[in-house]
């Protein structure tokens, strides 16, 4: 096999998994931003990430569906708390939220601690391992996201803040693991931030900035040989930035 064909096999399989997690992170982003709780992803992410974390500490089979099911036990359960601190000091949520992430935070570190591995494990939990992705692994992601999404957009505001809270979870329970925490933020953030003034076709354009942000980081940084999830990163922030002087421009002649 050529190296263009090997630098096909890993970007590809990479690419299709920064398109899941767009497909499903920027209409919440969208919500998230509308909502004015902007860290909230990072905060259930980084949730999320103990969960993981507990699960190796268990001593529980990487990527089992048992790991699985403690990310998402910690996610629901933050999300659940977040939900309930919402209705009841929504004055004082976004600094709410901001208390869950160190505490996340700082709870990974206490169960790394001991782990000799515990550096790797924490920047896979941020950074992520965008180019490890297989094929098999992105069939039951496709699975979860399809869900989500066929109950986002078919129920829209039906869904409700705990069904809100509770599809977030679930979502970012998967990308985390997938593309890790930077990217998750990311791609929740920029797209409904660089387009938050424009009125037509605000999703197309979200959608767009996203795959383009994916796909042109991907290819820089197999060119230049940099860290993907970096890349992609300042990738994105770079697209976001004419998309949002083009809305505010748009706004200021209105």
């Amino acid at each position: 096999m050529t190296a263009t064909g090997i630098e096909l096999g890993i970007l590809l399989p990479a690419l299709i998994a920064g398109l899941l997690v767009t497909a499903t992170h920027v209409p919440l982003g969208i919500q998230v931003l509308n909502r004015g709780i902007v860290f909230i992803d990072l905060a259930i992410a980084q949730v999320a990430g103990v969960g993981v974390i507990f699960a190796d500490w268990a001593g529980l089979e990487p990527q089992g569906w048992a790991v699985q099911a403690a990310a998402f036990a910690a996610a629901f359960t933050g999300a659940l708390i977040l939900t309930w601190t919402e209705q009841r000091w929504p004055e004082v949520q976004e600094a709410l939220i901001g208390t869950t992430f160190v505490l996340g935070a700082s709870g990974a570190l206490l169960l790394l601690a001991a782990n000799p591995h515990g550096a790797e494990h924490l920047k896979d939990l941020l950074v992520g391992q965008i180019l490890w992705v297989t094929w098999p692994r992105l069939l039951p992601v496709a699975l979860v996201y399809g869900l989500i999404l066929a109950l986002w957009f078919g129920m829209g505001e039906r869904v409700g803040r705990i069904g809100f809270y509770l599809l977030f979870a679930a979502a970012v329970t998967v990308s985390v693991q997938l593309v890790g925490l930077y990217l998750v933020f990311t791609t929740l953030i920029v797209p409904a931030l660089a387009t938050h003034r424009l009125r037509g076709a605000r999703l197309v354009i979200c959608y767009a900035l996203s795959t383009c942000g994916y796909a042109l980081g991907l290819l820089g940084s197999a060119v230049f040989d940099l860290p993907s999830g970096a890349v992609i990163v300042w990738v994105m922030a770079l697209l976001a930035v004419p998309v949002f002087a083009y809305g505010s421009v748009r706004t200021a002649e209105r």
